[in-house]
């Protein structure tokens, strides 16, 4: 066995975790944009999972997601929130939320769903992200949304809730 062989036996046996990407968008009154996915319950923001294995980044994950769901090119913003999330079933994500900004009617105009993974799409209230994004994602949400609002830093969150 070589060396090369032993770092990858070690890679291998390494805990493995998922990425996944999503984008904040937002239209000129506040309300977030969400996509309904056909392949489960709920609502969802454009986004999905990192490529990682074909060198991808999250920002580009977010935005090549952000394309193929809703058909609209648009390069991501800062890095609003970046949350460790669990779940039964799966291993742990690493979920990065970008801004995507506020979205123009002509941009709103222009949305094509993807049609083999998502239903429709809506914009949502503020009072209403825990009825669209339930747990830890509506948190996720309303962490963006204050830093966005206050111009802070990035927050990081463990299931939505921030840390320290």
């Amino acid at each position: 066995m070589t060396l090369s062989d032993d770092y990858a036996t070690y890679i291998a046996g390494l805990p493995k975790i998922l990425a996944g990407a999503a984008v904040l968008f937002r239209d000129a009154e506040g309300r977030i944009l969400a996509v309904e996915p056909n392949y489960r319950e709920g609502w969802a923001l454009p986004g999905g999972t990192v490529e990682s294995d074909e060198g991808e980044s999250p920002r580009q994950g977010a935005r090549r997601e952000t394309l193929e769901e809703i058909g609209l090119d648009i390069a991501p913003g800062r890095l609003l929130t970046v949350d460790w999330t669990r779940g039964p079933g799966r291993p742990p994500i690493a979920a990065y939320l970008y801004d995507g900004g506020v979205l123009d009617a002509g941009q709103q105009a222009a949305i094509v769903l993807q049609e083999s993974e998502l239903v429709s799409w809506r914009l949502v209230e503020r009072a209403e992200i825990t009825s669209y994004f339930p747990g830890a994602l509506g948190r996720r949400v309303a962490a963006a949304l204050e830093v966005v609002e206050s111009g802070g830093g990035t927050v990081e969150l463990e299931d939505g809730r921030p840390v320290g």
